[in-house]
């Protein structure tokens, strides 16, 4: 069972460098281009949606938000781009996860913005 866990994983990280290589590629529609960007913005952010130290939720990014929007937009491609993008990707997972601070830093931003919004809630509901 854990080679299966195993494959899963090797699977999956390919299937990122697929996308990561197919977002630049002009024959793929802008929307599918935009869906595969937050994607792979997402996945390779160092920082989560919602931290990791959270209980069972902390995990829930990384175990189903990542992968169904992997699955979706690897079903979106098309047959043609996304093969001729595997071969690619086996070359850029080669060099290593790069990392996105842009998106790092927005969703720091997002967290500053809710965290403002809820001391404004908590003072108007308090006075």
């Amino acid at each position: 069972m854990f080679t299966k866990w195993k494959e899963w994983a090797r699977v999956l990280k390919r299937d990122i460098f697929v996308l990561y290589s197919a977002v630049r590629d002009r024959r793929v529609s802008i929307w599918l281009r935009l869906f595969m960007l937050v994607v792979v913005a997402y996945a390779f952010s160092p920082i989560d949606l919602i931290p990791d130290f959270v209980p069972v939720l902390g995990y829930i990014d990384d175990l189903l938000l990542v992968p169904l929007g992997i699955y979706i937009a690897l079903k979106w491609l098309p047959k043609d781009v996304a093969a001729e993008h595997r071969a690619r990707a086996e070359e850029l997972a080669k060099h290593g996860k790069p990392t996105n601070w842009a998106a790092g830093v927005l969703i720091i931003f997002l967290y500053v913005l809710l965290g403002v919004w809820l001391l404004r809630w908590l003072i108007s509901w308090t006075f």
